[in-house]
């Protein structure tokens, strides 16, 4: 059976031949990649893709009870090497924001993600930290909305970040999409922990699309059960409309009670 594991903080996805070894989403798995042996976390399974289609890793083993023990040692190592890593990059001034670095599970190699807004020049840096560490390297540039899921933190709804605890892919998130749900257009209040618009102002975007295809625009006259009046506010999740008869004399309707100027009564 073919499944998708993901990889490390970041959270990269392969797939991998479960063999003979019986497992369930969700389920720490030890894999061997071409970065080396891996630990990773099963995320769904594969139907209707052929092996010579993809690149399938192989899982080892179901994760024992040792292997969370020198998973737990991999983890207190690589934080120890991470001020290693930090003062190199100072050593060297190299414009760059280190986030994280993480050994692979059989230590053969070591991921360093950093955030940068150019280019940078890391070869002196790659070969200065191979010679100390005794390990290979790999530099990996990963975005700021990246980063936030590998920290994690509180957004303001009170939960736990999207990106940190089911969001697995990013999708493009505009400001249109803000102005489609009548959204106080302040990046200030829409932008997430990474700076950047909240990953949620999409989820319900084509709801109010679709809905308001069949409503007329703001500022349009519309019929009611009192008279003709202006369209002044859509309140898309009460399915709710705001009109007003003129003189700022404001009333509310429920969709369905108004009707364009162009239907029929």
């Amino acid at each position: 059976m073919i499944v998708v594991v993901m990889l490390r903080s970041i959270k990269d996805r392969v797939y991998a031949d479960t063999g003979y070894v019986s497992l369930r989403l969700n389920d720490k798995v030890i894999v061997e990649t071409e970065h080396g042996v891996e630990v990773g976390t099963v995320y769904n399974k594969v139907e209707g893709v052929l092996k010579d289609e993809i690149i399938v890793n192989k899982i080892l083993r179901k994760m024992t009870d040792d292997d969370k023990k020198k998973f737990i040692e991999n983890n207190i190592k690589s934080l120890k090497v991470r001020s290693i890593v930090l003062r190199k990059v100072k050593d060297y001034n190299l414009d760059m924001k280190l986030t994280c670095v993480q050994y692979v599970f059989d230590r053969s190699k070591l991921f360093v993600y950093y955030t940068s807004e150019t280019r940078v020049d890391f070869r002196k840096l790659i070969k200065d930290l191979g010679h100390a560490l005794k390990t290979r390297i790999q530099m990996v540039q990963i975005g700021v909305r990246d980063e936030s899921k590998i920290f994690g933190g509180i957004g303001m709804c009170g939960q736990i970040l999207c990106c940190r605890s089911f969001l697995k892919d990013f999708n493009s998130v505009t400001m249109d999409m803000a102005k489609e749900q009548d959204l106080y257009l302040n990046t200030t209040k829409l932008s997430g922990l990474c700076g950047r618009l909240m990953c949620c102002i999409a989820y319900e975007n084509e709801t109010y699309k679709d809905m308001k295809k069949s409503l007329p625009e703001i500022g349009k006259t519309v019929f009611t059960s009192d008279g003709k009046a202006k369209l002044v506010a859509i309140d898309c999740i009460k399915e709710k409309v705001v009109v007003d008869f003129g003189n700022k004399t404001l009333k509310m309707f429920k969709i369905n009670q108004i009707k364009s100027i162009k239907s029929k009564m």
